[in-house]
């Protein structure tokens, strides 16, 4: 059974979006970094977890067009259905920001 989505607090940015697993889930938020992409990844309760720089393997992803986070995601891979096309984003090496 998956976790329920908890209620989103202040330390959550607007946007993100609750991914329940089983027994635990992450609220993951997505923004444009330069020229990369930047995820952050909370706890339930609001504790960032883990932010880091990402590539996507399809350049036709659109940030400002309905997209969703999907399995597997985590601090290293994030996978994000948009338009019934799966992107997998993948972190550069030792690059918290």
């Amino acid at each position: 059974m998956s976790l329920k989505q908890p209620i989103k607090n202040e330390k959550i940015p607007e946007g993100s979006q609750w991914l329940g697993g089983i027994g635990a889930g992450s609220w993951f938020y997505l923004s444009n970094h330069n020229d990369h992409y930047k995820i952050e990844r909370f706890s339930g309760i609001g504790e960032l977890e883990c932010s880091k720089l990402f590539k996507v393997d399809n350049s036709s992803f659109n940030i400002n067009s309905e997209y969703k986070f999907t399995y597997l995601s985590h601090c290293s891979l994030c996978t994000i259905i948009q338009n019934q096309i799966t992107f997998k984003f993948k972190a550069y090496e030792n690059n918290n920001v």
